[in-house]
């Protein structure tokens, strides 16, 4: 049972560290592009909007979505891997 209990632990780390990179992305995405790092961004144009503002209103939402299907690629490849999956 000791094995069972250090397999999952090893899952659960895995699985926050998944969780904590994916977070680090999100907030550096929508704080520091879409806040802190506006002025700088400003300087650049897309689809004729400055780059600071884009960040802001459409930018972060793509990353996050962008996000939710990397999370879910990456937890069905450590389900699989750990032997948990719903298959």
């Amino acid at each position: 049972m000791s094995a069972h209990k250090d397999k999952m632990k090893a899952y659960w780390k895995r699985n926050l560290k998944l969780l904590l990179v994916l977070l680090s992305v999100w907030f550096t995405v929508s704080f520091g592009f879409g806040i802190l790092l506006v002025d700088q961004l400003n300087q650049f144009r897309i689809g004729g909007f400055q780059l600071g503002f884009w960040f802001a209103q459409q930018g972060s939402i793509y990353s996050f979505v962008i996000l939710i299907f990397v999370y879910v690629y990456g937890m069905n490849q450590l389900d699989k891997e750990f032997d948990v999956n719903e298959e």
